[in-house]
């Protein structure tokens, strides 16, 4: 057998390892389930960016357009802001079903298992006390890794202690079933909700910080090294696109190392130009959104190039016409959830190694002379190729249309794959 064989003959038995998985398929059925709201929240985003952003939108030229503002952002926070918390009901859900336990009641203690383990005040300058509340984060992507294992191991808990005949109420059998069932797991909940309460308090004193807050900072912490360098720009992509497919926000994970550095770099590019001497500084969010994240995070856009072209699965053709507007504009949602890439062997290392690829395409062009430095960050939300010409001129447009063309290709073989495991499940499904 060839290599290309034996690769993906690897490749998929470790995606039939995942299927038979019933942990791992909770979270794929998850985001399967929660696709349309994830496409409806990146279009919130895409309103905003096209009608009502005074700097990117048609508020430019019709400034009443901007009062539209607050409710395209609604439209986004109540879906892709605010995923953690149905994506952990589904999972328990999902997962319950698996285990043959009671699939509503699971969805709902696994969600009150996690918030009694978050933040529930916030503290404000200016005040003594501080104010009952919580977080955006609590609610978005940052919260998703933490919403994930929660849902597992509680509803894994949960449905567990149901089975224990000891620890049920009964009821006489005149009480409705409805009735006798929900006392039935009284006890279940109480003692699966004291767990997750006192591992949230035990948490905190040993640590100072709760459960998503330190998983955040130890994360972030080690990302400082591998900064404004080549290998180190490349890294912290690969790094990022790595927690995007465990299901972490890779973005919201380097933000913190990255835009301090960024917008001290384009502080520099300017001042250079002011002072008439040739910027030098590459990583720039400019450069950032240009090029490591053209078409969204991953090389996304790529994906759904190669899809379209490729691909003989409907679903996925289907998903990838559905984020082909989100694509242009940098909104990679859509793709990263909706197909899911999420724990998905197939296309996990496409995902995790296209950026690094765009970011030494993009960085060498600089190198040698031909691709300038910015001194004009351009907004996200912009379309490619009209974001690289802003940016850097008309060699951004051919940078990226090289990325472009590269990105694609790289997808190729793997979206092949997916056709290829899509008939052996058909013809398996044929032979039961």
């Amino acid at each position: 057998m060839s290599f290309g064989e034996k690769f993906e003959d690897a490749m998929m038995t470790v995606a039939e390892v995942v299927g038979d998985n019933k942990y791992l398929m909770a979270i794929k059925d998850a985001f399967t389930s929660f696709m349309p709201f994830i496409i409806i929240g990146s279009m919130g985003t895409l309103l905003k960016v096209l009608i009502s952003s005074t700097t990117t939108g048609l508020a430019i030229w019709v400034p009443q357009l901007a009062a539209l503002q607050p409710a395209f952002d609604a439209v986004n926070f109540c879906t892709m802001s605010f995923m953690t918390l149905p994506i952990i009901f589904l999972i328990a859900q999902n997962l319950a079903k698996a285990k043959n336990g009671p699939e509503q009641a699971s969805g709902v203690v696994s969600v009150a298992a996690y918030i009694s383990m978050c933040a529930t005040t916030i503290t404000v300058d200016g005040l003594d006390t501080p104010i009952a509340g919580m977080l955006n984060t609590t609610f978005g992507a940052q919260g998703l890794f933490v919403g994930m294992a929660t849902a597992l191991i509680f509803t894994s808990l949960f449905c567990w202690l149901t089975t224990i005949e000891a620890i049920k109420i009964k009821m006489p059998p005149s009480v409705p079933a409805g009735i006798a069932n929900s006392f039935n797991i009284m006890i279940p909940v109480f003692i699966t909700l004291v767990v997750s309460s006192l591992f949230g308090i035990f948490f905190r004193m040993g640590t100072g910080q709760y459960v998503g807050d330190f998983i955040y900072a130890i994360m972030q912490a080690p990302l400082e090294a591998l900064f404004n360098t080549p290998f180190g720009i490349m890294g912290l992509v690969l790094v990022s696109n790595l927690f995007w497919v465990l299901g972490i926000h890779g973005g919201l994970i380097v933000t913190p190392v990255r835009n301090p550095m960024f917008a001290a770099a384009i502080a520099a590019n300017t001042a250079a130009l002011a002072a008439g001497t040739q910027p030098d500084q590459i990583f720039t969010m400019g450069f950032w959104n240009a090029f490591l994240t053209l078409g969204g995070a991953g090389g996304t856009f790529c994906l759904i190039l190669a899809t379209l072209m490729f691909s003989k699965r409907e679903d996925h053709r289907a998903i990838a016409k559905l984020g082909l507007l989100p694509g242009i504009c940098g909104i990679s949602e859509p793709i990263v959830f909706g197909f899911p890439l999420v724990l998905n062997p197939t296309f996990a290392i496409p995902f995790i190694l296209c950026t690094p690829v765009q970011a030494a395409i993009a960085v060498f062009a600089t190198n040698i002379g031909f691709l300038p430095c910015n001194t004009v960050d351009v907004p996200f939300g912009i379309p490619i190729l009209l974001n690289g010409f802003i940016g850097h001129g008309w060699q951004g447009v051919v940078v990226q249309l090289i990325i472009l063309v590269v990105g694609t290709l790289i997808w190729i073989p793997f979206v092949m794959m997916a056709n290829r495991q899509a008939e052996k499940e058909a013809a398996e499904a044929q032979a039961a």
